[in-house]
């Protein structure tokens, strides 16, 4: 249950605006719809669609390309910088202009038309952080085409799904990403993944990296430069704020990833609303996301938000540290003038762990800086308290999801900025009426925990369903609390009506930012021909957050050595999801706990492996196996 959100007057900015967005939701988002211009305003509000889901400004036409790139020309930001990217992995930095990026997409418009990409079809875009990638995702949203982004450190294996279930015309790829000083060939991934994939496109285009060329298939692949090069410019293709606009994938519990589909009207209106009144950011000024464009994060405020908004957004091949060193990104603060810094913890807990007095800090002239903000994973107080003595400034834990696409709970500094506390996301932001259950539906009171949900409707920008599958729409989301969406994370509300959240109630885990299904990892080990049976589940991870940990029950007359199981587990699931799993570690066992009818005891595992107290079951098969795991897991 959502107390009366405490503190904050019944007049003060946060609360009128909250309360007019909880009593009358359509006027409401209608007003903000006014923010950014349409080819043909909608009328209607919220409204719901053949599948029953709730959809926004039905009736409403724009192009969300044409917003972040013509209609600032058109304003006046012809000549401001709208994109800058910033790569110390291979020491070259670029910026474009608002008039320069247009240029750039349209002309890759061209080249992917030429292609045969249209309206409504997808282009699956695996790419490093380089500019062409942003360029490659307004191309296809000036075309009204859905781009679907992978993330570049997924293997085959993960691709070739994604393409399967995205059945993309076209591809676009790279023929490598740099990884700190490593060189990673992209091609070889994709054509592997093309080799396993049941759907084949008509085309890729390949942009060419000094660093490594690739080798180009005849008929099928071209070079980028080379066809953006003689491609024309093209307009922008008016569409429905309901079409798609990209589809991301998601970790699912079932080991199947989720195609969660954003539509283009309800997500510009949320992204441009979002950038005044969660991150207080004015139009002319720098935002930046240190994130990738293959997740939720660099999807919102890399490219969109920023863009369709007016600012001018960072774009950063590289990592907190080690690129070079633990003042990497205070060297971009200082160079750029950045305003505002938007990053998962775990950035910050990588430069604390190299530099844990600041003194890298020190040397650079971080005046332009107003705020930090922080996402991803839960900010832990440690961090916080890291990073507001050292700076001085605001940290800002807010909470949000790639389903949601912008922040579920915030200190929404643009309308009034609020008390920091620690642990906590601070207040629901306007539109999302959020209340803790019990497992019965009811609502619970300040300090009790439970299911985190949000009343429906949901507001606009989030998810609007899961690519080719309705249903899954409904039973991940829908089912478990009608007239709720189940955000799948536990936690409360103090007195004060601050949001607390605990962390994920499902398989679900949050390894450095990135979430991670651990269900699908179990399907990986399990497959190994000594496994008899397995569990992985994630443990606590001063670093990352958390990390996935596996316990593992050979089978009798297993032959192998014990350390070349485990070996072959880890190698396994990195080829198969990739080394942005960090699955490291597995340990084998002689039984795992689990109920009389079979379900193994995961929760208490978690426990026992973050060393924390816990409760011996009742409807455990045998309470001894649980100290004989106690002791495995401490010897290992």
């Amino acid at each position: 249950m959502a107390p009366d959100n405490g503190n904050p007057a019944s007049d003060s900015p946060y609360q009128r605006a909250f309360d007019q967005s909880r009593d009358d939701a359509n006027g409401f988002w209608l007003r903000q719809s006014e923010r950014i211009h349409w080819f043909r305003k909608p009328s209607t509000g919220v409204s719901r669609d053949t599948d029953g889901v709730d959809r926004w400004f039905a009736d409403g036409q724009l192009n969300t390309a044409w917003l972040a790139l013509d209609a600032q020309i058109e304003a006046g930001r012809g000549e401001q910088i709208a994109l800058i990217y910033d790569s110390p992995v291979t020491g070259t930095t670029q910026a474009f202009t608002y008039k320069q990026l247009t240029d750039q997409v349209a002309r890759t418009a061209g080249a992917l038309a030429g292609l045969g990409v249209g309206k409504g079809d997808r282009v699956v875009i695996y790419m490093p952080m380089v500019p062409e990638a942003v360029v490659g995702m307004l191309a296809c949203a000036r075309l009204g085409a859905i781009h679907s982004v992978v993330f570049g450190g997924f293997a085959a294996r993960e691709l070739a799904v994604r393409i399967d279930d995205a059945q993309p015309r076209v591809v676009l790829s790279a023929s490598c990403g740099i990884e700190v000083d490593r060189v990673i060939a992209y091609k070889p991934l994709l054509d592997a993944a093309l080799a396993q994939a049941d759907h084949q496109p008509d085309a890729t285009l390949i942009l060419q990296r000094p660093q490594a060329r690739a080798e180009l298939q005849p008929g099928r692949d071209h070079d980028w430069h080379e066809r953006v090069g003689a491609a024309a410019p093209v307009d922008a293709v008016p569409v429905q704020a309901t079409d798609p606009l990209y589809i991301l994938y998601t970790s699912g519990t079932t080991g199947k990833p989720k195609g969660v589909v954003r539509d283009n009207g309800g997500h510009a209106v949320a992204m441009h609303y979002s950038m005044e009144v969660v991150y207080g950011m004015k139009p002319g000024e720098v935002f930046w996301a240190a994130s990738d464009v293959g997740w939720v994060v660099g999807h919102s405020y890399i490219v969109y938000a920023p863009l369709i908004y007016g600012c001018t957004t960072v774009l950063y091949e590289g990592k907190p540290v080690r690129t070079p060193d633990a003042a990497a990104f205070w060297r971009v603060v200082e160079a750029y003038r950045v305003n505002a810094l938007f990053t998962a913890p775990t950035a910050f807990r990588a430069i604390r762990k190299e530099d844990p007095d600041g003194a890298m800090l020190a040397r650079h002239d971080l005046s332009s800086l107003k705020r930090l903000f922080l996402a991803g994973e839960r900010l832990d107080p440690p961090t916080y308290q890291w990073l507001k003595q050292l700076t001085g400034l605001p940290v800002l834990d807010h909470w949000w999801q790639t389903e949601t696409g912008w922040a579920i709970a915030c200190n929404p500094v643009g309308l009034e900025a609020m008390a920091e506390k620690p642990g906590s996301a601070t207040r629901p932001t306007p539109g999302f009426q959020v209340e803790i259950l019990d497992e019965e539906g009811q609502p619970l009171a300040p300090g009790e925990q439970g299911a985190v949900c949000i009343r429906q409707p949901l507001p606009p920008g989030c998810l609007c369903g899961i690519w080719g599958d309705p249903q899954r729409l409904r039973t991940s989301y829908f089912t478990a609390f009608p007239g709720y969406y189940l955000s799948g994370d536990g936690g409360y509300f103090d007195q004060d009506g601050y949001l607390f959240i605990m962390g994920r109630t499902d398989d679900v885990i949050n390894v450095a930012g990135h979430r991670l299904s651990t269900g699908e990892m179990e399907e990986i080990v399990a497959s190994h021909p000594a496994v008899a049976e397995c569990a992985v589940f994630g443990v606590a991870d001063e670093l990352k957050g958390q990390l996935p940990l596996g316990l593992v029950v050979l089978k009798d007359g297993a032959e192998q050595a014990p350390e070349q199981i485990v070996s072959e587990l880890v190698a396994g699931v990195r080829e198969q999801i990739g080394a942005v799993a960090c699955f490291r570690r597995a340990v084998i066992v002689e039984r795992l706990p689990k109920t009389r009818s079979g379900k193994i005891l995961r929760r208490v595992l978690r426990q026992i492996a973050n060393g924390e107290e816990y409760a011996t079951p009742s409807t455990i098969d045998d309470p001894a196996i649980l100290e004989e795991i106690t002791k495995r897991l401490g010897s290992s």
